[in-house]
């Protein structure tokens, strides 16, 4: 493949990943609890796998759908914690240009699997709210499949436009990347001549991913609302929004940490408020969702408790 238009980019030499400046304390105290969030991640992600696996009673459509969810969160949390920790390690880090290319392809594409996982969750529990009587026979395990290989394809490929556009960029000065990992903002930044076509395609892609994943969960959770308004008990409508909170909670946090990094039309002037909220996303969330849908889950947490005392 000729990178950057024929030139070796290689051969002038590594990137380096900045990755968080400050003093040893810092960084110590960083190291630790990027650690930790990722041990968390995985160890919590593979538990629901698990737990799912281990019980018939969870081999439901929407476990179905959170065992795909759990296994992309380990996969996007790998992508980018193991070199974050070397270089909060090393004060800086190297990577070359082939990593860095596929770091950033499966940072992203992983993260645009997650939207469209998400939005087929909400899918899911649209149907099992709205259409209840219906549900096993519209949601079979057929069409589960289905949306799971559209997420998962669909994510794979929407990113490719724009990693092949970043991947023929040509840089001439610094090649220091002022984040953690390898985003697709610094890189801009970095790279010489002119970048609008980039930043564009970028911006469209994040935007469309997101306003239609956006949209199909904003039409699910208002079908939602006016089934459950219609209910005429307490007890069953706190019944029927129980089986959806869990994934509002995770949904709320992904989208809140992820629509300001990826829909803006400039990323001239925002790398370091970029490097904090991408933390959000990268490490807190990933965390989080393992002990938000075993917190608020009455099954997951039975199961749970069952696997503990061993029966």
């Amino acid at each position: 493949m000729a990178w950057g238009g024929g030139r070796n980019l290689s051969a002038q030499g590594p990137f380096i990943l900045l990755g968080f400046p400050g003093p040893q304390g810092l960084r110590a105290g960083l190291f630790v609890l990027f650690l930790v969030a990722y041990a968390l991640t995985v160890a919590g992600n593979l538990a629901i796998i698990a737990l799912v696996g281990a019980h018939r009673h969870l081999q439901t459509p929407m476990y179905f759908f959170l065992c795909n969810l759990s296994f992309l969160e380990i996969w996007f949390t790998t992508a980018c914690a193991p070199k974050t920790l070397a270089t909060l390690a090393r004060r800086g880090s190297a990577i070359s240009l082939g990593s860095c290319a596929a770091q950033m392809y499966f940072v992203f594409a992983l993260g645009c699997t997650e939207y469209f996982l998400l939005a087929a969750m909400a899918y899911d529990r649209a149907l099992a709210i709205c259409r209840p009587l219906r549900y096993r026979s519209l949601m079979t395990p057929g069409r589960c499949a289905r949306l799971a290989l559209g997420s998962w394809l669909g994510g794979f490929s929407a990113i490719s436009a724009p990693a092949a556009l970043v991947a023929r960029l040509s840089f001439c000065g610094s090649r220091v990347i002022n984040h953690f990992f390898c985003d697709i903002a610094p890189w801009i930044v970095l790279a010489c001549g002119d970048t609008r076509v980039v930043e564009l395609v970028s911006f469209g892609i994040a935007f469309c991913v997101i306003l239609g994943s956006c949209f199909i969960t904003l039409v699910s959770y208002a079908c939602i609302i006016v089934t459950i308004v219609g209910i005429p008990s307490a007890a069953g409508r706190r019944r029927a929004f129980s089986t959806c909170s869990s994934h509002l909670t995770v949904v709320l946090l992904w989208y809140g940490s992820t629509i300001f990094l990826h829909v803006r039309t400039s990323v001239e002037s925002s790398l370091d408020l970029t490097k904090a909220v991408t933390v959000l996303n990268t490490v807190v969330t990933p965390v989080l969702n393992p002990f938000i849908y075993t917190l608020r889950n009455k099954d997951v947490k039975e199961a749970l408790r069952r696997w503990v005392q061993g029966k």
